[in-house]
């Protein structure tokens, strides 16, 4: 394989080794949807009658919708781990493997935490990480530390100060920076993080088409097992969940 048919900043190989693990997680996501699973949380069947109504979707659509719902919530995790991986192939830096960093420089010039969306921590846990990359700044004298978004709601590099939780927090060697720009900043390149979106939906077919075996269709099973129910039960869909939800309900045991 030639080395960079697809991006300047890590091999083909790297990049195919971190589709490869986000294929895998999805893989592992999609078939972990037994009928179990998708009880294990309670389904709200009320809110997905009126889904069914009002949007005028009938209920097999509706329940694979649902499944599919909670597949892109467990699958959502793995895409923070796809930019960790991405950017720790790029030469000089390295993935932290729970030590505490998501990304660091092997010089220790640079530390950070990598969050795929900006709204994802409370106030508690944006303390617990600046207290955390502060203390990464004052032990490497000549680190910078980044919480880095890759989604963020602009495009900036910029000192980490303000309130938290009541207390005011900066330091002069903490950083908050966007996605755009801490991919630039690793890479030397200005619009990398904008490559990589370029080139994934060729990189991604040629990963699939890669595979020496063809992998067969993973389906969920949930659908299905709740459907062979109700050829027994004659219940509609929505009921046969309902009544396996809440069957020691008050009345829902005439469903």
């Amino acid at each position: 394989m030639n080395d960079n048919k697809y991006l300047t900043f890590i091999t083909d190989e790297h990049l195919f080794f971190c589709i490869g693990n986000l294929h895998s997680a999805y893989l592992k996501a999609k078939s972990n949807v037994t009928k179990k699973n998708f009880y294990s949380n309670k389904v709200d069947t009320l809110k997905l009658t009126f889904d069914a109504k009002f949007n005028g979707i009938d209920e097999e659509n509706l329940i694979q919708a649902e499944i599919l719902r909670q597949i892109d919530k467990s699958f959502n995790n793995s895409i923070g781990t796809f930019h960790e991986q991405i950017l720790g192939g790029i030469n000089g830096f390295e993935i932290g493997n729970l030590s505490g960093f998501d990304i660091k420089a092997k010089d220790d010039t640079l530390f950070a935490d990598i969050k795929n969306k900006h709204n994802t921590m409370n106030s508690s846990s944006a303390e617990s990480l600046f207290q955390k990359l502060a203390r990464y700044a004052d032990t490497y004298k000549q680190s910078k530390c980044y919480w880095v978004q890759i989604l963020a709601k602009g495009s900036f590099n910029e000192r980490w100060t303000g309130e938290i939780n009541g207390k005011e927090y900066s330091h002069s060697r903490v950083f908050k920076i966007s996605g755009d720009q801490f991919y630039a900043l690793l890479t030397g390149q200005e619009d990398a993080l904008y490559q990589l979106y370029k080139v994934l939906p060729l990189a991604i077919e040629d990963y699939l088409s890669s595979l020496n075996q063809q992998v067969a269709s993973t389906k969920n099973s949930a659908l299905d097992e709740i459907k062979s129910e109700t050829i027994v039960s004659e219940r509609s869909i929505l009921d046969q969940i309902t009544f396996e939800n809440y069957g020691y309900y008050f009345g829902f045991d005439k469903l």
